[in-house]
């Protein structure tokens, strides 16, 4: 039976210094991946007009800035983002976040560390292959229509509409479900993030917490799934169903 062949994922790396580009696209070559060589911000947007499975940004760049460029990308799609920076501190960190990026990589950088950061994020996102047709749902859990695909790393409503969820928000939306009732502590959360190779850090669970509650809530300010415990941390408060094997 013929079989099409699958694509190479294709990345998008953006940076204004040609040595760096240079670098980062003939890593990502040699290790079979497509790479995508953007000098600008207006490059990249004409780049995914096509398929573009994941995004290494540079975020200081010659037309606009990075986070800008980030926050655009996230309002319409949901492809990964690894920011890639001179500038370390949480308060970027955590900007990164709020946009809906993916990971944060900061320069100088180990080369394997950033190969290793790409095929961690298209694993989780499940684009890792992306031309191989998505199988149903074979396990996760339900709750009031929505459902989570552990397989394929995704979220849906109950009208069968995908989430776009980053890879931060997904791992924290997987552990808090898990514990369905149960109060979990940030330091809890974090715990069971990293043991899942997740990519939480301190100090960025609470701005996760929000972004999850303005993509499954009717009312994020008022929730109904994630509830805040104070002085405690966070308890999912829905009835869960598990979906099993099958």
């Amino acid at each position: 039976m013929f079989r099409a062949p699958v694509r190479a994922d294709r990345i998008a790396v953006v940076d204004d210094d040609e040595g760096l580009r240079a670098s980062v696209c003939d890593l990502v070559a040699a290790d079979g991946y497509e790479a995508v060589p953007c000098r600008t911000a207006s490059e990249l947007f004409a780049a995914l007009a096509g398929p573009i499975d994941l995004v290494v940004l540079d975020l200081r760049l010659p037309d606009r800035d990075g986070f800008s460029v980030a926050a655009t990308i996230r309002a319409s799609s949901d492809v990964p983002i690894i920011m890639v920076t001179g500038r370390g501190g949480d308060l970027d960190r955590i900007m990164g976040l709020e946009i809906g990026a993916d990971d944060y990589v900061v320069k100088p950088f180990n080369a394997r560390e950033l190969l290793a950061r790409i095929k961690a994020v298209l694993r989780r996102t499940g684009r890792d292959g992306a031309a191989i047709a998505s199988p149903p749902v074979r396990h996760g859990w339900r709750f009031e229509g929505h459902e989570i695909d552990l397989d394929r790393r995704r979220l849906t409503t109950p009208d069968g509409a995908a989430v776009p969820l980053t890879v931060a928000e997904f791992d924290l939306l997987v552990a808090l479900v898990g514990a369905a009732g149960r109060v979990l502590s940030r330091d809890h959360l974090l715990d069971l993030t990293h043991r899942a190779g997740g990519d939480v850090f301190d100090r960025t669970v609470d701005v996760l917490i929000l972004r999850l509650r303005r993509k499954i809530e009717a009312d994020p300010t008022n929730p109904r799934f994630i509830r805040t415990e104070r002085g405690h941390g966070y308890v999912f408060d829905a009835p869960v169903e598990a979906i099993e094997p099958g």
